[in-house]
């Protein structure tokens, strides 16, 4: 995995003139777009996002319908039979292999296709960028570090470590589930995040789609939104101040 600067050296790297940022010229093509420069309050240190369902688009269903394809097992009857259970939170913190989780889902979903069908079906879940979110990355890492904080198993992080490895270059450093052992909204791993960014947690803003993860943000101090759409993200950033 790429290990970005930190918050230290990123302010290190900001005052010795350092281009570590976007180039303005990329920055104002993006606001000749229509994206106008949030200004972030300055009791904020940071931002952290969440990556799922805020800057890259999930939906399972995607999942359903390919392994409906391949066992031939109605994809209506695999959603309702598919659980975030134990075995999902357990591969999540890389303490079972893929391998294992998916056995576990050839149980529960009661269908019996090999590991790569079910890798394509599970690799499906992730879709296309957030184009309205992630073009405000630039104008807001012009003012402060950026941190990602996902949920994630090795297999997705694979993939999208790839897949959007140009909208992750805006963040200082990528915080995994499975690489840390530690995933959301355990109070514990959003402490984890805190120390190694060097960060007061109360000074930091989560955005996350989830409610539970936005309640076990809040629960250590961090400032938390519950992301709804592009514009509770912008909103949550002009009202911070108030």
């Amino acid at each position: 995995m790429r290990r970005p600067l930190g918050a230290w050296l990123w302010r290190i790297c900001i005052r010795a003139g350092r281009n570590i940022r976007p180039s303005p010229a990329s920055y104002n093509r993006d606001l000749k777009k229509g994206f106008a420069l949030l200004t972030i309050p300055k009791h904020i240190d940071a931002l952290l996002f969440d990556l799922g369902g805020v800057l890259i688009d999930v939906d399972f269903n995607r999942a359903f319908e390919n392994w409906s394809l391949a066992s031939g097992i109605d994809a209506t009857l695999l959603r309702s039979r598919f659980k975030v259970d134990d075995a999902y939170h357990r591969h999540e913190r890389a303490e079972i292999s893929a391998e294992q989780y998916f056995a576990a889902l050839r149980n529960s979903l009661g269908i019996n296709i090999d590991d790569a069908l079910f890798e394509r079906g599970w690799n499906a879940i992730l879709g296309a960028e957030i184009v309205s979110t992630t073009r405000l990355l630039p104008g807001l890492l012009q003012q402060r570090p950026l941190y990602l904080f996902s949920n994630s198993n090795r297999t997705h992080h694979v993939r999208w470590e790839r897949a959007y490895a140009g909208m992750l270059a805006n963040f200082a450093e990528v915080f995994v589930s499975s690489e840390i052992g530690l995933r959301k909204p355990d109070a514990e791993a959003f402490l984890h995040v805190a120390s190694a960014a060097g960060l007061d947690p109360r000074h930091i803003l989560f955005f996350d789609d989830t409610m539970e993860n936005v309640d076990g943000a809040k629960a250590v101090g961090m400032m938390a939104v519950h992301v709804t759409g592009t514009d509770s993200i912008i909103d949550a950033i002009r009202s911070a101040d108030s």
